[in-house]
Order: structure tokens, then C-alpha cells, then sequence
């Protein structure tokens, strides 16, 4: 993996001129690979050796603790001393100023060798960043910089037994902490009641204390709660009450664990119901869970969509570690594996040695499908964090353009390798065939830990109602047309290369068919004609992208010929020959606005 990581990122996105630019000025590429390699062996010795453990030792609830293996608690310590907690902040504030692009490569790693202690940091991370952007600077000093070095870690609490996505009908409820309750240095204090679901890593014993970040409703003028999403606040909850120094009180908020979710996968991570406001713990002798009002009443959303597209990103990222992680475990058993032996004119002859499976073909095309998947989905995922650090640190005009292309691609980055790399990991059971349905290896774990990327910070359905439902129809279509350019770009220069002009002609056509279908599902301007089929979609557009960035990839080969670029130029070829031309199918019900789901009756089932 790591020769790809870097050929992505040196010969491909030329992360190495960002040292050019004034906040990147101390980096280098000889320091992005001391990042990488200090990153690599903590992975490797602190995260990969327990990922099994952390699978079957699940976390445990005695009724006053939750209980991890030892492993999950020193792997994380390793983690943060490393730094990469602030990775990307400011060296005022103890950062290290990688780009972004560089801080999600070095992450790979961990995700690779264990996702779920990794989760932990992610979740921490985004909440710190989340506080930096929205959060006052008393806050941003004793919430945010506690959780960049890691003395306490935080979570996000948006979902609700009753609500899951559907984010304005939350029950939780927010209210004024007495008169005086905007005195409070550390921001507006408010008391919450109500319950939130899908909590990850929502309680734990690795750090001192645990920073929530919660949404709730505010009541109105009228002391009423406000419809839909109008009232939505954000409030920074702690487990432990602190001071404006950031010492712990000794006094517990009423944050209660009302029970641990038992998973499929991902079980590394505790994931929670919590309550809050249940009279358990009353801080200052009163029932409700004391919360610091983050940015203003009713922008609740607003600041947390500010972290999603980096958060979307991670996602996507996570799910193709683990493809990749499948991909790995499964090359190495086909070239160990003897099974078979050579089909010839004259069938088999059983008095030849048998063949090392992966010498068959349909195990070829099995290895080549993920690898297609798990590269081209790395190659997407890198791009569009080069993207975030364009829209940072950019010229104003390329920023800009980096800002609308990631409008369009995030429902992509994160909905893409989460089905794909999905699928690479059942293909890696199938290579190993009936031992990879067993536990004495790891590829059906990697399959489990995977399957919740479809699922969470949005569903695979909302992100397909918001690809064709907004991103690509807003501003006139303006993000569409500029990724279109892009593509064009792209397929115009492959079109002078020997070897890539039938693909760089494909590509255009695959482009006009998306383009065709969007417009069609449009025409009669009926949102629910429109997105009935918005995750057949959401796949074609997904796999147009990934054609695309397979491309632009093969292009940077620039002529090399070495084992490494013609397994390349293979996965780019496999993906143009049996992946592209899916799109049609799922375009024809789009483009007709095939009826049938809209008009299916629950009683028909």
C-alpha cells in the first residue's frame, strides 16, 4: 500500500509543492514520509496485532464502567503521543500545519490496522475542529485544545431512537439555565433532557473525561418548542463539569449510559444510547445535563455541516482501508493456495501439479475487481482532500473551484467505497472461499467492520437524494458543469496517449450519458418523479468518477513500465471494460423516471 499511497500523492496530486505555500513552508516531502513512517509502525505495532481482540472482547458495561482491552487504551496513547491528534492545526496550538491532504494519508494506517480503535480519534478530532470553527476562544482553549492533545476525547450526538436522520424531528430539548445563564464564561448555559442513539464512542475510561457535542431544541419566545429544524442549537455537554482552566469540577454531568449496542461490526468502538437529563447525576443539585451553547441559538445544523465534508472524507477513507486490508489478505492466500490444475485442449491432466489459485482466471478477475475498487477509491479520496487544502490555502479563483467540485464529489467520497470497498471484502471471502467464512482469518471481519460505512454520517439513500435532489442541479448546475470540465480535461489529454484513447472516448461517453439522465429526471421538474430513482444515480455517477479518476491516474504513469505501473494500467483497463458500462442500466430507470418504486404498495409486499 504504501508505494501506491505515495505514488497518489508525489507523482499524481504533487502533494510534495504545497511546501510552496506559507502555512505549509516547514514541510517537505522528506517530512510527510517521516510522518508516514512514524504513523506506519504505531499502526503496526500497537493497532493491527489487536484488532482481532478488539473484535471478540466486545466493550463491556458493569453497570457503573465500560470495559475495553488494554490494547484499545495503550494503542490510543500511542496515537496521541504521536501528535496526530493536531496534525493539521496551527503550531500556536500545538499542530504540527499538514496539509489535509497529508493528515487523512497518514490516517490510512490506522484505519487499515484496526478501524474501530481508530474511530475514537476521528470522532475526537472532527469535534475539536468543529469547536475551532464555531466555538468561542474560551471554548476553543478549554474544550478544543484538551481533545487536540488528547487529555479528554469527544463524540457527536445528533441521532435519536425516534429521529435517526431525520434530524428536525430531535426530541432532545435545551433549556435557559436560570437568569443569568449567558454569564457563563465557557458560553450561554442551557440544561438538556432527551435521549440520543448510535453514539460512538459515547463512554469509556481511555481519557479523563468525554466532550459531547449535542443538538437540541430551544423553546421559543412563547417557551414552546419550535417547529421543524428553526430551534435547533448546538451545546458542547462534558461528562465531567470543568472549570474556565480546564480542571475537572469533581462534579459528574447528567450524562447517563442507559446501554451499550451490540454490532455486527466495528465493535472496538463502545457505541451508546445515552440519556440526558435523567435525574441520575444533578450538578449543582439540579436534574438536567448542563450544555454550553455553541455559536448561535438555531444554527445548530449549520454548524455541524461545517465538518461534514472532512468527516465524509474519513468515512470514505475508512472504507477503503478495509477493502484494501481484504485486498492484501486475499493476494497473499491466492499465492499461496495450491487448488486445480491448467485447462488444455485435452482437459485436465491430474498428473500435473496443481496451480496456485491465483493463476486462475476467475480469481484474476476477483484480485483485479479489488483492486480496482480499493486504489481508484484511495486515488478519489486523496483528490478530494487535496481539494479541502485548495479551498483553504489556494488562490482565491482556485479555491473557489476546489469549493464547487467538492459540493458534487463528497456524496461521492463518502458513498462510493463505502458500497465498493464493500464489495472488494465479500470478493476476498470468495477468493478464500469457505475459510473466509471463518474466523481463522481476518477477511470476514474486515467485512463486518465495513458494512456500516453504507450507514452512517448519512445514509446511501440521502446521499443520493442530495447528489440529484441538490448538489447537482444548484447554481444552474454550476458544480456538475465544472466537474464536467474537469472530466472532459481529462479525457482530452487520453485521448493523445497511446493505449488511452479508447478509454478517454468511452469516458466522454459515459460523461454525455449522466448529463442526459440528469436532465430527463428533471424534466418534468417533479422532485418526486426526479429522485425516486436517485440511488441508481448516485452509482452511475459514482462509477463515471471513478473512470474518470482511473484515467487521470493511468495518465501520471507518464510512460513508465515497471511491474507497479502496469498493475495499474490493468486496474484501470478492468475498470473501463466490466465496471463502466453498469451505468447504463441504473441510467435507464433515471432517465425514464421509472415509476415503479413510487407506485409500490405496502401491501403488495
Amino acid at each position: 500500500m504504501r508505494q501506491t499511497l505515495e505514488f497518489l500523492l508525489y507523482d499524481w496530486l504533487k502533494v510534495q509543492d504545497l511546501g510552496r505555500r506559507e502555512r505549509f513552508s516547514d514541510h517537505s516531502r522528506e517530512t510527510f514520509d517521516a510522518v508516514f513512517d512514524t504513523c506506519e509502525k504505531i499502526a503496526r505495532d500497537k493497532f493491527a496485532p489487536f484488532n482481532r481482540l478488539t473484535d471478540t472482547e466486545e466493550p463491556r458495561f458493569d453497570g457503573e464502567r465500560v470495559h475495553l482491552p488494554r490494547a484499545t487504551h495503550e494503542a490510543l496513547a500511542a496515537y496521541v503521543g504521536s501528535g496526530m491528534l493536531a496534525a493539521a492545526q496551527d503550531h500556536a496550538y500545538g499542530g504540527m500545519q499538514l496539509p489535509c491532504v497529508v493528515e487523512m494519508a497518514a490516517n490510512c494506517f490506522f484505519s487499515k490496522a484496526s478501524v474501530a480503535m481508530g474511530g475514537y480519534a476521528m470522532l475526537t478530532n472532527g469535534n475539536a475542529n468543529l469547536l475551532m470553527a464555531h466555538g468561542t476562544p474560551r471554548q476553543r482553549d478549554v474544550f478544543a485544545m484538551n481533545e487536540f492533545s488528547g487529555r479528554w476525547f469527544g463524540t457527536m450526538c445528533l441521532s435519536e431512537p425516534q429521529a435517526g436522520s431525520s434530524l428536525s424531528d430531535v426530541a432532545t430539548r435545551a433549556e435557559p439555565d436560570g437568569t443569568d445563564f449567558e454569564a457563563d464564561p465557557l458560553g450561554p448555559r442551557y440544561r438538556l433532557t432527551g435521549n440520543k442513539m448510535w453514539i460512538s464512542g459515547g463512554e469509556h475510561e481511555i481519557t479523563e473525561n468525554i466532550v459531547h457535542l449535542v443538538l437540541a431544541k430551544i423553546p421559543g419566545p412563547d417557551g414552546k418548542p419550535l417547529p421543524g429544524t428553526t430551534g435547533i442549537s448546538l451545546f458542547i455537554v462534558p461528562k465531567h463539569l470543568v472549570d474556565t482552566d480546564a480542571r475537572l469540577t469533581g462534579e459528574r454531568n447528567d450524562v447517563a449510559l442507559a446501554g451499550l449496542n451490540h454490532k455486527l461490526g466495528y465493535r472496538g468502538t463502545t457505541n451508546c444510547l445515552l440519556n440526558f437529563g435523567e435525574g441520575r447525576f444533578t450538578p449543582g443539585g439540579r436534574r438536567g445535563a448542563v450544555g454550553y451553547l455553541v455559536g448561535k441559538p438555531g444554527e445548530g445544523l449549520r454548524c455541524m455541516f461545517h465538518m461534514m465534508n472532512e468527516a465524509r472524507i474519513g468515512v470514505g477513507l475508512g472504507a477503503v482501508m478495509l477493502g484494501y486490508a481484504g485486498y492484501e489478505a486475499s493476494l497473499a492466500y491466492a499465492r499461496q493456495r495450491p487448488q486445480g490444475r491448467p485447462v488444455t485442449s485435452g482437459g485436465k491432466d491430474a498428473s500435473r501439479p496443481q496451480q496456485l489459485i491465483v493463476e486462475h482466471a476467475d480469481v484474476k478477475r476477483m484480485l483485479l475487481a479489488q483492486k480496482s475498487y480499493v486504489e481508484g477509491g484511495l486515488a478519489l479520496e486523496l483528490f478530494c482532500a487535496r481539494l479541502v487544502d485548495e479551498q483553504h490555502t489556494g488562490a482565491p479563483d482556485d479555491a473557489a473551484a476546489a469549493k464547487l467540485l467538492l459540493e458534487v464529489l463528497i456524496p461521492i467520497a463518502k458513498s462510493w467505497p463505502s458500497e465498493w470497498c464493500l464489495e472488494a471484502n465479500s470478493l476476498a471471502i470468495q477468493v478464500l472461499g469457505g475459510y473466509g467464512y471463518t474466523r481463522d482469518f481476518p477477511v470476514e471481519q474486515y467485512w463486518r467492520d465495513n458494512r456500516l460505512n453504507m450507514i452512517h454520517e448519512g445514509t446511501h439513500g440521502i446521499q443520493a437524494l442530495d447528489l440529484l435532489g441538490r448538489k447537482v442541479v444548484m447554481d444552474g448546475g454550476r458544480a456538475l458543469l465544472a466537474l464536467a470540465g474537469r472530466i472532459g480535461e481529462t479525457a482530452q489529454r487520453a485521448g493523445q496517449v497511446a493505449g488511452l484513447a479508447e478509454a478517454a472516448n468511452e469516458l466522454g461517453a459515459a460523461l454525455a450519458a449522466v448529463g442526459g439522465a440528469t436532465k430527463k429526471a428533471w424534466s418534468t421538474g417533479d422532485p418526486e418523479e426526479a429522485l425516486a430513482n436517485a440511488t441508481p444515480y448516485l452509482q452511475a455517477f459514482g462509477h463515471l468518477v471513478l473512470a474518470w479518476v482511473w484515467l487521470d491516474v493511468a495518465l501520471a504513469l507518464d510512460g513508465r513500465d515497471d511491474d507497479f505501473a502496469q498493475g495499474k494500467r490493468a486496474a484501470q483497463r478492468y475498470f473501463f471494460a466490466y465496471e463502466l458500462p453498469r451505468i447504463h442500466a441504473w441510467l435507464g430507470v433515471v432517465a425514464r423516471r421509472e415509476p415503479l418504486t413510487r407506485e409500490m404498495r405496502d401491501a403488495w409486499f
